[in-house]
């Protein structure tokens, strides 16, 4: 049963991808393209060359970080739907660092990644302690704090931090930007994403804590019984949660943007728990499913280039995965589904005797 329960949860984000192709083939036909040369500019745009992989991987960065933020705080049973603005929050102090501190190299750098991850983490603990303490629900004011992140770069970009007359911070020092992998767009940043992912994944499941945490995830009332400290868990998932979102913020900065302007990091929160969904809370999917997103953000340009078909198609194609994971998570969970998969795993086993 319990192969049965790994196996149908790795093929319903695949058959989901799967489905979602289909129709967005089917949209192209309707559309007058050929839907087998649109795939093949889709790929080739995103990993056709050197410079489209460092592209897909630059673009895929902020996705990786948002998601093993989402991916953290669900594993402990609460829901962090602010990883935007914990991300927004950690680009502005790496902002202020970086350009007020007058320091400059590597341990500018080093100090701007650990400042943005702890104020991404504080900015998460205001939501984990009104959660604690005062029993609110953390998925309103996680969104709510998202806006005012939001609203708080908006003063820092057009007043405290302005460059002349240009609504934007100026650019971090050249020697403070993190450097590029093989020359490609793709920075180191991408690197600090997924050592951010294997420390999580190996935290999770190869320590005592994350044990305890996941079971408090998994029944907070069980584990309160056994003795588990579970608003201990619960502040602790949202600070790391939200630590992480914060490294990525400054990462992508550095990496990236290099400046705080109007958009900066709009969306990465949303597509981040989205990440963390398809990849079924499992850290090293998530970081392969963000990148799956990625290249057909990055692809998609190539493809309308080529064919015509515009990239809103990418778009639904990106809508559709998500909906029919969502929707085939669901099924999997309803009594009638578990009662069919002991069926036919006893079937199985009378016909192997």
């Amino acid at each position: 049963m319990k192969n049965s329960n790994k196996l149908v949860s790795f093929l319903v984000p695949v058959i989901s991808i799967l489905l979602a192709f289909i129709i967005g083939c089917v949209i192209m036909a309707v559309l007058g393209a050929n839907p087998f040369v649109a795939l093949q500019s889709l790929w080739i745009g995103a990993f056709g060359s050197l410079r489209n992989v460092g592209t897909t991987l630059a673009r895929s960065t902020p996705l990786i970080f948002t998601g093993l933020c989402a991916c953290f705080a669900y594993r402990c049973g609460v829901f962090n739907l602010g990883g935007e603005g914990q991300f927004l929050m950690g680009s502005i102090v790496c902002c202020y660092i970086a350009t007020r501190s007058g320091i400059e190299g590597l341990p500018a750098i080093l100090l701007c990644l650990i400042g943005g991850a702890v104020a991404g983490g504080l900015w998460a603990l205001v939501a984990g302690l009104l959660k604690v303490y005062r029993g609110q629900n953390e998925m309103i004011i996680t969104i709510m704090l998202n806006y005012v992140a939001t609203l708080f770069m908006g003063v820092v970009y057009t007043n405290w931090l302005r460059e002349g007359s240009v609504p934007q911070t100026e650019s971090v020092p050249d020697a403070t930007k993190l450097s590029r992998l093989f020359g490609l767009r793709a920075t180191t940043a991408f690197v600090i994403a997924i050592v951010a992912g294997l420390l999580v994944y190996y935290f999770l499941f190869y320590t005592s804590k994350g044990f305890q945490l996941r079971a408090v995830g998994l029944n907070m009332t069980a584990a309160q019984f056994n003795g588990f400290a579970v608003k201990r868990y619960i502040l602790m998932s949202f600070i790391v949660s939200g630590a992480i979102a914060g490294l990525g913020g400054s990462a992508e900065l550095l990496g990236t943007q290099f400046r705080l302007i109007n958009g900066f990091g709009a969306g990465y929160g949303f597509d981040g728990v989205a990440m963390a969904l398809i990849g079924q809370l499992h850290p090293l999917a998530t970081i392969l499913v963000a990148i799956f997103f990625a290249a057909l953000r990055v692809g998609s340009t190539t493809m309308q280039a080529a064919t015509g078909v515009p990239t809103s198609v990418s778009d639904i194609i990106q809508a559709l995965v998500i909906v029919f994971t969502v929707a085939g998570l669901a099924m999997v969970k309803l009594p009638q589904f578990k009662a069919f998969l002991v069926r036919l795993t006893d079937k199985k086993k009378k016909e192997a005797v």
